[in-house]
């Protein structure tokens, strides 16, 4: 996708609203920009965008993902200055790219949806301030991980000390000299623990379940291959491309790569086998294949595990008192800090906002069984409502960036066919329910599936809810849409 500047044309007046100002939002608008479309109002509940990146302040946050990879492919920064994006260096640069597109003047800050109905074929947006909006078309983009899950742990709000979930993050709570715990062991944590180990007077980790861990090294990029990459665009393209090879070829271990994953497997378990204590080894050794959870990236975690200050216990959580956590073998670990590193509710997707389409059925009903959609973009009986990074969208196999640049580009022949015919527009249910079928059957052969795990990747069924396509895949997927899978009426 290339930025350009449209020019008004029939239906440029069409009335858009784009729910959520993360990445994918910011892109959305983008393109509606580029194709000539100005009448258009991003809602962002929170006081200013950035999605993920705005909500994650944590201690050693940052992407596992290569930056220039999780970088838009039309709006390139060759600055990074390692390989792996820092927090507030990913939030900066998409705030300077919605401005550079002249995205920020569309947002409208605390505005959170909690209705969209559809209403004489216009839908009305409204949001909890008691707002309203109309749009001929809806596009959300909220994300799948802005919902923190705090855990149901007995005495969790008896604590003395200062105790947030890590999305939540107290800055102004000092960590120096303090005996710090953290609950869980996924990629925050891991992340966490990283930053923190040696630095406060005690880190004490609690284990659920070990993780896979997956060592990568993230190195500075030397001035003079940041130069290289500013003043050559091929230079760049060349790296983006060997970037994106190496990530999909990563993605094909999870899901169909018996050599690919022979050989990541064995990085894991050499990177695990270099652990000293043999009690600490076995601690952190995985009672499931590599790869069945999202594998943890990380370039410090097994060393800083290992500093004297740092404690895992794997003993589970009877309660927590005031004065710490107590576990079930009568062990206090008192602590002055708690950290919830326990995730976001993944399957939320849309809610808690409420969704009614044709004839009144809500998007509840639609979803009673299993989130239904056609393609992760569109739903039934939900007519010119179409989603970025929805239910069953690809994950593990390449960067959410350039999964989220592909769905754009379809949602944009969607909304020109849309404009141009003037119609409604919403995928049938057979081919949405055979779509999916398709997906949740690779699904359950991925390792995702089958490799004897819980993971937020499962569905109360225990599949996983992921598309295991690789980007290539999608990109062959989502060329141009099929129309015979959609149902078209006057609006």
């Amino acid at each position: 996708m290339t930025p350009r500047q449209g020019t008004a044309g029939q239906g440029k007046d069409t009335r858009f609203v784009i729910i959520g100002a993360g990445i994918s939002g910011v892109l959305m608008a983008i393109k509606l920009l580029e194709s000539g479309y100005r009448n258009f109002t991003i809602l962002e509940k929170a006081a200013e965008m950035g999605g993920t990146w705005r909500d994650n302040t944590y201690p050693g946050v940052g992407c596992d993902v290569a930056a220039h990879l999780y970088s838009y492919s039309f709006a390139r920064n060759p600055w990074w200055r390692t390989r792996y994006g820092k927090g507030a260096d990913i939030r900066d640069y998409y705030h300077r790219v919605a401005r550079r597109y002249g995205v920020l003047p569309h947002i409208a800050y605390g505005c959170e949806v909690t209705s969209a109905v559809l209403e004489a074929g216009r839908w009305v947006l409204t949001t909890r301030g008691g707002g309203t909006y109309a749009a001929d078309i809806v596009i959300a983009a909220t994300g799948r991980l802005h919902h923190p899950v705090v855990p149901d742990i007995a005495g969790l709000e008896s604590f003395a000390g200062a105790s947030f979930h890590t999305a939540r993050w107290d800055h102004s709570v000092p960590l120096a000299g303090k005996r710090v715990g953290v609950i869980g062991t996924g990629s925050t944590a891991t992340q966490i623990v990283t930053a923190l180990a040696g630095k406060v007077a005690r880190l004490t980790v609690f284990q659920r379940t070990a993780q896979w861990v997956f060592p990568v090294k993230d190195t500075p990029n030397p001035w003079w291959k940041r130069l290289a990459w500013a003043l050559s665009r091929r230079n760049w393209e060349s790296y983006y491309r060997q970037l994106r090879r190496e990530t999909e070829a990563r993605g094909k271990a999870a899901t169909s790569s018996e050599e690919g994953r022979r050989a990541r497997d064995q990085v894991c378990l050499d990177a695990l086998a270099a652990i000293r204590d043999p009690q600490l080894r076995d601690k952190l050794t995985p009672d499931y294949a590599v790869g069945c959870k999202r594998l943890v990236f990380s370039d410090g975690f097994y060393e800083a595990i290992q500093h004297p200050g740092v404690e895992v216990v794997v003993d589970p959580i009877d309660r927590v008192v005031p004065q710490g956590v107590l576990t079930k073998d009568g062990t206090l670990h008192e602590l002055d800090v708690l950290a919830l590193a326990t995730g976001f509710d993944a399957h939320a997707y849309v809610r808690p906002m409420q969704v009614t389409g044709e004839d009144g059925t809500t998007l509840d009903e639609v979803w009673r069984e299993l989130p239904l959609s056609y393609r992760s973009i569109a739903v039934p009986r939900m007519p010119n409502f179409l989603m970025i990074n929805g239910p069953y969208s690809p994950g593990g196999t390449a960067s959410v960036v350039g999964i989220v640049e592909v769905q754009v580009g379809y949602v944009a022949q969607l909304i020109e066919r849309i404009v141009q015919a003037g119609i409604l527009l919403s995928p049938r249910e057979e081919p949405a329910r055979q779509w999916l079928d398709e997906v949740r059957e690779r699904a359950r052969q991925s390792v995702w599936g089958s490799g004897g795990c819980q993971s937020w990747y499962l569905d109360k069924t225990g599949t996983p809810t992921l598309d295991p396509s690789t980007l290539s895949e999608l990109q062959e997927q989502l060329a141009v849409p099929d129309w015979d899978h959609f149902i078209e009426r006057p609006r």
